[in-house]
């Protein structure tokens, strides 16, 4: 994993990891794993499922109830990124706010990457 001592790869807000945990819960599951697919008008998009086996080569970030496992090809791409959930009057869902994401597609669905960061993976 690409990682500062005493630092989690990801964050997560209060209301993230409290939905995290509760659907967990709820469904029995040991996390919320997350990725990277190719795909979406920028170019790649974000995965999550909920997963009953925490794979060895995942990196697993805690918070209270809530476990987070990082698929290890997105790992390098998600260092930073602060995962929140947020609710409005049309949608509820999780938004990532990551620092590594150059462009963004207007739904919010894709995403991309600076080529040289791309290049080393």
């Amino acid at each position: 994993m690409f990682a500062i001592p005493g630092k989690q790869a990801v964050s997560m807000t209060d209301a993230a990891a409290s939905q995290i945990a509760r659907l967990m819960d709820q469904g029995g599951k040991k996390g919320l794993r997350i990725g990277l697919k190719k795909g979406g008008c920028a170019g790649m998009e974000y995965t999550m499922e909920y997963v009953d086996q925490i794979d060895p080569h995942d990196e697993v970030v805690e918070q209270g109830a809530a476990r987070i496992m990082i698929a290890p090809m997105a790992q390098m791409f998600l260092f930073g990124t602060e995962i929140d959930y947020q609710v409005s009057l049309l949608e509820a869902g999780f938004h990532f706010n990551n620092p590594n994401v150059t462009e963004a597609c207007g739904c919010g669905e894709s995403i991309k990457f600076d080529d040289k960061l791309i290049a080393g993976s």
